[in-house]
């Protein structure tokens, strides 16, 4: 099955030099997150277009290649097609009417023709004679040129022709890893988990950066949710993933600084950190998810007195953006189910806390705080590569990873629906039920404790991270299933 790939409209206004670096970068991203589902892939193209072509017509491995297409920053559309030798317009609409006579059936359409090369017909003799024909010989209802309710999409370049069969979007943006790495504060919430995909989407590799404020089983939450970003958004390239141990921060916060100040002092010691860390790791700028005036903390006189401790660049790709707005984009990019089921943790809170920040009454408070305390949490940051997440914690909490399911036991695929539905799982003589990560841990609580569950996903480390998870609540009636352990 061959896909042809348009281009994010900005990069087609670059200078040619740049535009010919993103689409050798889009093609190289494309190529190595496609691979994971088809080894035999062929990505090609060097100016307007990108083509690809999978390995096999298979149904799965086209809506797996589909899907992963439509979450790869840089690519504005994609298109199924089949690709025909030009013959003659005659040809053209016998294949047309091949393969859109059943979806054409009482609708309305239009042709659109797009040709690149010399030929002895323009493209819209094409759209003429293709659509007088398919009026005649299928039960389309009529021709709509405004308002169609399908459209029959052709390209032909110079001795061969695209039919189009499906259209889905692409995210758009710029080729991942075409602009400078960053460094993205996570905490998990609404905000932090946006403003991470918003600055992948851009093209910039991103990051992670959690500082723990108290608690094991959120950091692994954080954990999942970067993993989950990374996974389905970043995959074509390899980022790091940095705890850094706040507990000790917190308790100086809570002892020493005045109430109403502890807000903007925590927010200026997570960027001094950010900074430190991202100096070493040679990142460009840092990256949080402040809005304007959303709480306390982000008005303009607290964002100023936050950022004069850093020289560092920090993007805030939310500023303006409003609450509701951040939530539906988190809806639709798959986050909002983690953060529904993952409150974020904060233990400063302040009772009166302050909106307009002056920098000596910060500098004071401040003047109180014992900095040694910060600089062992810098130095005690653990750092692991967001594909071997999991590694940091089996050393903690054994997990259970099994290759083999005994009569008795259950598998759950906790996978995205999405995913479920275009591979579904099953195994003969065994139960398989069906509960997505994000419903896990309000639902694991109600199944029956005396039987013992497989969490089961397609690479094996969300089904590890949420299994620690459920280990960490007290639930020991717990492994992992995976068909195809690593040697």
């Amino acid at each position: 099955m061959k896909f042809i790939i348009k281009l994010f409209p900005e990069i087609t206004i670059k200078s040619a030099p740049v535009r010919k670096r993103f689409i050798k970068m889009l093609r190289r991203n494309i190529r190595t997150i496609l691979k994971r589902v088809d080894e035999n892939i062929d990505v090609s193209g060097v100016w307007d277009h990108v083509e690809v072509t999978t390995g096999s017509n298979d149904e799965i491995l086209v809506a797996e290649v589909s899907d992963l297409l439509s979450h790869i920053p840089g690519i504005a559309y994609w298109l199924q097609v089949a690709e025909h030798k030009l013959i003659s317009l005659d040809d053209i609409l016998e294949k047309a009417v091949e393969a859109h006579s059943e979806a054409l059936a009482g609708k309305t359409f239009c042709v659109r023709c797009n040709r690149a090369g010399k030929h002895e017909f323009q493209s819209i003799e094409v759209e003429r004679f293709v659509g007088g024909g398919l009026n005649q010989q299928t039960e389309a209802s009529g021709v709509s040129l405004k308002n169609p309710d399908v459209t029959v999409r052709i390209d032909i370049k110079n001795d061969r022709y695209f039919m189009t069969q499906k259209r889905g979007e692409g995210l758009g943006g710029y080729p991942l890893g075409s602009q400078e790495p960053v460094l993205s504060l996570i905490s998990g919430g609404f905000d932090s988990t946006v403003s991470s995909f918003l600055t992948m989407k851009r093209g910039i590799r991103t990051h992670f950066c959690f500082f723990n404020l108290g608690g094991h089983a959120h950091e692994l939450a954080v954990k999942e949710v970067a993993f989950y970003l990374w996974n389905r958004f970043g995959a074509s390239h390899r980022v790091k993933f940095v705890t850094v141990p706040f507990e000790g921060v917190v308790e100086e916060i809570l002892t020493k600084v005045d109430n109403s100040q502890m807000g903007v002092i925590l927010k200026r010691m997570m960027l001094r950190a950010a900074t430190k860390v991202a100096d070493e790791m040679e990142m460009a700028a840092l990256v949080t998810g402040e809005a304007i005036g959303q709480v306390s903390s982000q008005t303009l006189p607290n964002l100023a007195v936050i950022d004069s401790v850093t020289d560092a660049l920090v993007l805030r790709p939310l500023i303006t953006m409003d609450k509701q707005a951040i939530v539906d984009l988190s809806i639709k990019i798959g986050t909002e189910e983690f953060v529904r089921n993952i409150p974020e943790y904060c233990a400063v809170i302040s009772k009166n806390p302050t909106t307009r920040a002056k920098e000596e009454r910060v500098a004071a408070e401040e003047a109180r705080f014992n900095f040694e305390v910060l600089e062992e949490a810098i130095s005690s940051r653990r750092m692991v590569s967001i594909h071997d997440i999991i590694a940091d914690d089996l050393t903690r909490e054994e997990i259970e990873v099994v290759s083999e399911v005994h009569q008795g036991e259950v598998i759950v695929d906790i996978r995205h629906p999405t995913e479920e539905e275009i591979k579904p799982f099953s195994m003969p003589g065994r139960e398989v039920m069906t509960i997505p990560f994000y419903q896990l841990r309000t639902r694991f609580p109600e199944l029956d404790k005396s039987c013992h569950y497989l969490l089961y996903c397609e690479k094996g480390v969300m089904s590890q991270l949420h299994a620690m998870h459920l280990r960490e609540e007290g639930h020991e009636n717990v492994g992992v299933f995976n068909p195809k352990p690593k040697q």
